[in-house]
């Protein structure tokens, strides 16, 4: 049996940013990843963040994994890393276990945890979607920026959110040729600074349009796609054919918090955050006492907003097991002002539609 005061599942923005805040405010701090490597989804982000200094606007997703590391590096003494390992349950009377390079099974007993398992990628059904060279856009992310591998000639982006956006010039600064994008919905759901960068590369964005089939014998060597109407069902006679060795499927994420799940945390599935999600009060703390919860565990957002929301739980967390220093309240209403800067705009409000059928201010959740 393992024991720690303050456990952090996940080793991601909101994770990281967990363990800095908890560990400065003096708790000791245990973070367990599954990845060989800490920093999550930002080792594989080439572009420049928004937001403000304070989420390290204009600076690239893998530079801010080695910022946070070596703030992390501060406070050493206070924090145990564990990489290669995974969380496969957590229990009522507060074990957690874990499985350590698939052959070492351990348990933990923490005295409080933070949930910041991030979330996983949604997929799409159509025919042949099993075909080699239909990837996800993190799988994508991965082979380009982290290996350094080019997955394909000729790409056919299906899904016109920021993250397809993205991926979309970063394939095209790979030298790869993106054929087109295509989205559903009626309108482009990233930013317009994107979806314009895009554009004056030449790239077409169908809008209203979904895949109708992937055809290719041993891998993908074309795509059907076709209009839909409002209803999102196909328009027989509107087909195109690409001609494409790649498919990158960016329809969304879904919130992976199964842990919280197995624990007991209540839930509640909100539309806008992505999927079902724990309820939880203003500390960040879900409706199992001292189980805390953040990131895109608990609603999908910006990595911006991730790196904040666990600043929060990691300092709440760290106040609710006997840390609470004397800036606690000066440090949480600043983060909580840097949380309403990010999310003040119409994807913000969106957001906060959401985040108000599950947080609770007077210890009655809903």
């Amino acid at each position: 049996m393992k024991h720690t005061e303050l456990l952090i599942i996940g080793g991601g923005p909101a994770g990281l940013c967990a363990a800095i805040s908890a560990a400065s405010s003096g708790a000791k701090v245990l973070i367990v990843e599954r990845n060989k490597n800490l920093g999550g989804q930002l080792v594989k982000q080439t572009h420049m963040f928004f937001g403000s200094e304070k989420q390290y606007a204009s600076t690239r997703g893998i530079d801010i994994t080695g910022i946070l590391l070596k703030e992390l590096d501060k406070y050493k003494e206070n924090v145990e890393i564990l990489t290669d390992t995974t969380v496969v349950g957590m229990y009522e009377d507060g074990t957690v276990t874990a499985l350590h390079k698939e052959d070492n099974y351990f348990k933990i007993k923490p005295e409080a945890v933070v949930v910041a398992t991030g979330a996983f990628e949604k997929a799409l059904a159509f025919p042949n979607n099993d075909l080699p060279g239909i990837y996800g856009a993190g799988a994508v992310q991965t082979l380009m920026n982290v290996y350094g591998i080019k997955p394909g000639d000729k790409v056919l982006m299906v899904g016109a959110g920021n993250i397809g956006l993205i991926v979309s010039y970063q394939l095209m600064q790979a030298g790869v040729e993106v054929k087109a994008i295509l989205d559903a919905a009626p309108k482009i759901g990233g930013y317009l600074v994107h979806a314009s960068k895009i554009r004056r590369m030449g790239v077409p964005i169908l809008t209203s349009h979904t895949v109708k089939e992937a055809i290719g014998k041993n891998s993908l060597e074309k795509a059907i796609v076709c209009q839909v109407d409002e209803r999102f069902n196909p328009v027989e006679g509107t087909e195109i054919e690409f001609d494409a060795d790649v498919m990158c499927i960016s329809v969304g994420l879904t919130p992976l918090n199964e842990l919280l799940s197995m624990r007991g945390c209540q839930m509640k599935y909100v539309p806008q955050l992505s999927g079902l999600v724990p309820l939880r009060n203003e500390d960040y703390e879900t409706t199992v006492e001292n189980v805390f919860a953040a990131g895109d565990a608990t609603g999908v957002e910006e990595a911006s907003a991730a790196m904040v929301e666990g600043y929060l739980a990691g300092l709440c967390a760290a106040a609710k097991i006997g840390y609470k220093g004397e800036d606690y309240s000066e440090r949480k209403n600043d983060y909580v002002k840097q949380l309403d800067a990010l999310r003040s705009g119409p994807v913000g409000k969106h957001i906060l539609s959401g985040i108000e059928q599950i947080v609770t201010t007077g210890g009655q959740y809903v």
